[in-house]
């Protein structure tokens, strides 16, 4: 991108320019290839114009010190801790931002009371929707603040749903620190019950529950150099941006719990037995996992509860959360996996209860060891020293530094002797592996490239199902990606429910195709089609290390794919990402010439075929063929000289005029009228508004194949038609576009010149009758219950 210093006006951080944009007021010319300084913030000494950081380039650091206390009967957190916050920042600031994300589930959240019901809702509730009301109305969820002080003395604070502001007695200047305490405690949520992001599952055997506990404490809102302090309300669906820092964690819970967590154990001979330290050992330099915690094991340990506790302490170095899961049921398994470049040993490690088994044991860590493969190569090492995959207690997945919750289990079912059956479907098979790679892949995007995810999902999402797809494609051939094929995006591309992917979390409408599917299907087309395998893939490694744990935004990526590639792609991103347009692009004709060689000997003979194409006529077809009898026939005098020659005879006038020609051409030009290839002239429509290259596809009538590439280029001059020439030695049967199904063309059916016809299959069926017999409803009803009473009188002591 190229950038004249326009001066930008930036709120909140969202990067568009409220200075009038250039218009277009002659014509209707639409240039699909403007550039984009007028939606970027101009480069400055903290965010370069090659998309890197600044010289001056800064942000905030925040350390934390926590002790946490879990109480199972209760289901409560209750926490102290202490916060020293560093501003690195060049301004003095005079108070300070939190974000309270668990005060989510009060009922005077702005989530809660702006939740948007639908207009049915008044007719039809499903029943996790009204137990979500019913728990949010009756209990409270949100942050208890028991303390907030700074050197024992009182802090002044005031709390604005999920955000807190401290406001500080003296301003914080540059370079200086300040430190305060907090203690508080909630009410744990039901993870699946209430939407949460962590939580708990309660398991009907034995009464036992898994905790997933994660957005828990009261956290420094981030200060950045675009938009100050980044402090939105969480409404559930943005989900954050924190500042890095260093983590010093003590958590209390029943003695019998096994506890996974962001950092690194600091007391194993405290909580771990000796038999679990050696297996953890050896899990370091095993091919395969190890258990550290048995299935056998977890069945026992879940048998009985214990009102005795343990404290297991962990330190985290420069990450920007921390979370924890903790329960009695956890089997654990484990496995080092070596880092190629630097030789480090990552611990990748899977907590999980029997009923997870036998999917999890199969394939849990075996995923996560893949993710740190793969992901390592197309961006930078892991750099944490364990990655955690739980089975926690959310629907789906979720990430946070070292450790991710995910979801899919097996199908338990006993038969009538009570023999128990697992068997688990494809869908979980392959919904676990992928669910895994990409929330550890979120360990990279944003745990460590440090994205603004409350503003900007697709920078963590798409960028990381991307990465994903990349990952599948690797475990196995004919992996069923979500996230792999262009075809996935177009559903979503094609709907008039939709907005661009640059639109704030919040008001996302599709947000899975928008957030996760589009942006890692045009990222997807960016490496196969624009730039190549090897400029993509040298880009966006380019991007990951220049960012990583720092703070990009979505100039900075756009701006260093650019700058790493030296390819134009302006015109990539503006479609992709700031419009709804989508690519439907048709072959709306092919037009087969020749060079005219102005020899009349040989352009009369080429006139004459095609005047007598063009006097072909019906009428005349069936006279001859009838033998219709004629007056020159029985009159043969009337016959002359026109009727002796056509209009294309030479003529001595025509050949003088050939020679006169030849006469003023320079030798090239005479030898480009003797080119004797064939000239085909291609011509497209862009319906859907999305310039995109044409990749084809040319079948010769020697029955040879050619794939023919062309740049999106060709839509500069208009946007709408463009025409092709191809230059062959023979001729062309067929042309088709997007043969690969690699551009996302949302119709394929215009795709191919000439026109084919579609294959489909058709079912037949019976007409059934609509009409609800309620006559017959009723009489089933009470023969039913007729047959109840008479059950029940049976059954009656005589």
């Amino acid at each position: 991108m190229r950038f004249m210093g326009i001066v930008l006006s930036l709120s909140l951080g969202l990067q568009v320019a409220h200075a009038e944009a250039v218009k277009q007021t002659k014509g209707d010319f639409e240039d699909k290839f403007r550039q984009l300084e007028e939606h970027l913030p101009t480069p400055n000494v903290y965010r370069t114009g090659s998309g890197a950081p600044g010289h001056a380039y800064w942000q905030q650091e925040v350390d934390y010190k926590v002790k946490v206390a879990l109480n199972e009967k209760e289901r409560t957190i209750t926490g102290s801790e202490h916060v020293v916050y560093q501003n690195n920042s060049p301004d003095t600031l005079s108070y300070l931002w939190l974000q309270l994300d668990q005060n989510r589930f009060s009922k005077h959240s702005d989530a809660y009371t702006t939740m948007e019901m639908g207009r049915e809702a008044s007719k039809k509730l499903s029943y996790s929707t009204m137990r979500f009301l019913a728990r949010t109305e009756f209990e409270d969820w949100g942050f208890q603040l028991t303390k907030v002080k700074s050197g024992g003395k009182d802090v002044r604070y005031t709390i604005n749903d999920t955000m807190m502001r401290i406001d500080l007695d003296k301003p914080l200047k540059p370079g200086e620190k300040f430190e305060f305490d907090i203690d508080w405690w909630f009410n744990i949520p039901e993870g699946k019950a209430m939407g949460a992001r962590g939580g708990y599952e309660p398991y009907k055997r034995d009464g036992n529950d898994i905790f997933f506990i994660a957005q828990w404490f009261p956290r420094l809102a981030a200060y950045t150099d675009l938009a100050g302090w980044e402090h939105k309300q969480f409404l559930g669906t943005g989900e954050f941006t924190l500042e890095f820092g260093d983590y010093d964690v003590e958590i209390t819970v029943p003695a019998d719990h096994i506890v996974g967590s962001t950092g690194v154990l600091q007391n194993p001979k405290d909580v771990l037995t000796a038999d679990q330290r050696k297996r953890l050992e050896e899990a370091k330099t095993a091919e395969r996992p190890v258990f550290i915690v048995t299935h056998e094991e977890a069945l026992e340990n879940e048998k009985e509860g214990t009102d005795q506790t343990k404290t297991w302490h962990f330190k985290a170095e420069n990450v920007r959360d921390f979370a924890f899961a903790s329960s009695r049921k956890f089997v654990w398994d484990a496995l080092g996996v070596k880092m190629p470049d630097s030789g480090r040993t990552v611990m990748a490690m899977s907590l999980y209860p029997d009923e997870a088994m036998p999917l999890w044991d199969k394939y849990s860590t075996h995923s996560i060891a893949h993710t740190l493969d793969t992901y390592s190569r197309y961006s930078f090492e892991y750099p944490y020293p364990v990655a955690w995959s739980v089975n926690g207690p959310i629907g789906g997945g979720m990430e946070y530094p070292m450790i991710t919750s995910n979801g899919p289990r097996p199908v338990i079912e006993k038969k009538d002797n009570g023999e128990e059956v697992r068997t688990y479907t494809k869908r979980a098979k392959y919904g676990l592996i992928s669910v895994i790679i990409h929330e550890i892949g979120h360990i990279y995007f944003p745990m460590v490239v440090n994205s603004d995810e409350r503003n900007w999902a697709w920078m963590d999402e798409g960028l990381n199902s991307f990465l994903q797809s990349q990952a599948e494609r690797e475990w196995e051939v004919e992996y069923p990606s979500r996230y792999g094929r262009a075809k996935e995006a177009i559903p979503y591309m094609v709907s008039p429910d939709q907005t661009p992917i640059m639109t704030q979390s919040d008001s996302i409408i599709g947000y899975g195709p928008n957030a996760y599917t589009k942006p890692a299907v045009a990222l997807n087309i960016l490496r196969e089609t624009v730039m190549g395998r090897e400029l993509f893939d040298f880009a966006f490694k380019e991007y990951a290390q220049r960012w990583k744990f720092k703070r990009p935004y979505p100039a900075d990526f756009f701006r260093t794919m650019e700058d790493a590639s030296g390819k134009d792609l302006d015109w990539f991103f503006r479609g992709w990402f700031y419009t709804t347009d989508h690519v439907d692009i048709a072959v709306t004709g092919l037009t087969h010439a020749q060079i005219n060689t102005g020899d009349p000997e040989v352009e009369n003979q080429f006139k004459r075929e095609e005047d007598l194409e063009a006097q072909r006529y019906i009428a005349e077809m069936r006279n001859k063929a009838d033998g219709m009898p004629r007056r020159v026939d029985r009159f043969p005098e009337l016959l002359d000289f026109y009727n002796e020659n056509d209009d294309f005879i030479v003529t001595k006038a025509q050949k003088d005029a050939y020679a006169g020609m030849l006469k003023g051409l320079e030798d090239w030009q005479k030898e480009l009228l003797k080119f004797g290839h064939e000239l085909y002239f291609i011509d497209f429509e862009n319906i859907g508004g999305l310039v995109m290259p044409l990749v084809l596809d040319v079948e010769f009538e020697d029955g040879s194949h050619e794939e023919v590439r062309v740049a999106a280029e060709i839509w500069r001059s208009d946007a709408k038609h463009a025409t092709k020439v191809l230059v062959r030695d023979k001729k062309i049967k067929s042309v088709t576009l997007d043969p690969y199904n690699e551009i996302a063309d949302a119709e394929k059916a215009n795709n191919v010149w000439p026109p084919k016809p579609h294959v489909s299959r058709v079912e037949l069926y019976k007409r059934r009758a609509e009409q609800r017999n309620l006559m017959k409803e009723y009489l089933e009803t009470q023969e039913a219950e007729e047959a109840k009473g008479d059950e029940a009188e049976d059954s009656e002591p005589q």
